[in-house]
């Protein structure tokens, strides 16, 4: 399975936000430097309109943040869904498998015992092991067409549509179920959008401390705080678009109950 060809999707999630953070603090502390620089030549009412500008930022990033994590949420849930929806086509197959004539019905039911085990595979095996998807994904199409030769053998020896027939159509599903499921691995938040978040964030940063140096006090815990929390919510948004790695994992628990089905 390809991968997308992007700069950040195959660099550590925890580098990304680790660089984004330090980001933030330089341009918090070149803002700082500058408004102190112009802290004796600014009036009230400058003071004002960079408090103004300053909340809008923050608004336009809360926003774009909003937009972003809904995105990959929604990302997250489609690929759930895919597993449910795939388990469910597994499953009404394996019981379809009673319909088939025999020997087809238990030599049919033993391979879609084997290609649970190999979905199962598929789904804890690490994003990182290229070599070892590559061979899965090998043995799922190949198992796949194994599948599909013993219900044209079934049809030719039992051609009704209610006994046979049903079979193949719930087989025709299962397959269209596991690359509607691949095609949603491939799908993921785009990362023009995720430049324009990190580059608002290094704005916000900057408006952050360029209006704390034109104050007489400077806010450093607060804003470092809320940096670290900023940071956060961009790796759970990274950690929710890319599956088999991170933190949070599709649930594979409808695969498991087809296990000895």
């Amino acid at each position: 399975m390809d991968t997308p060809k992007e700069i950040m999707y195959n660099q550590n999630s925890i580098l990304i936000v680790a660089i984004l953070f330090v980001l933030i603090l330089v341009a918090n502390e070149a803002g700082y430097r500058l408004g102190h620089y112009y802290q004796a030549r600014t009036d009230e009412d400058v003071k004002a309109h960079t408090n103004t500008i300053q909340a809008g930022t923050l608004g336009l990033l809360a926003l774009i943040l909003g937009f972003t994590f809904n995105m990959a949420l929604q990302r997250y849930n489609n690929r759930s869904q895919a597993v449910i929806l795939e388990a469910n086509a597994i499953g009404t197959t394996l019981l379809r498998t009673q319909l088939l004539p025999t020997p087809y019905d238990s030599i049919t039911h033993s391979l879609l015992q084997k290609y649970v085990n190999l979905r199962l595979q598929v789904s804890n095996t690490e994003y990182g092991m290229i070599t070892e998807r590559e061979r899965l994904g090998k043995e799922t199409k190949q198992l796949q067409h194994e599948i599909w030769v013993n219900a044209v053998k079934a049809a030719r020896l039992d051609p009704r549509q209610v006994t046979t027939g049903y079979f193949i159509s719930a087989l025709n599903n299962m397959i269209d179920a596991h690359g509607e499921r691949n095609a949603l691995l491939l799908l993921h938040v785009p990362e023009v959008i995720l430049f324009l978040l990190f580059i608002v964030f290094i704005m916000a940063g900057a408006l952050m401390g360029y209006a704390s140096g034109l104050g007489r006090k400077r806010t450093s815990v607060p804003a470092m705080m809320m940096t670290f929390l900023i940071c956060l919510v961009v790796f759970i948004i990274i950690d929710l678009d890319r599956p088999k790695r991170g933190v949070i994992k599709i649930n594979q628990e409808s695969m498991w109950q087809l296990k000895d089905a």
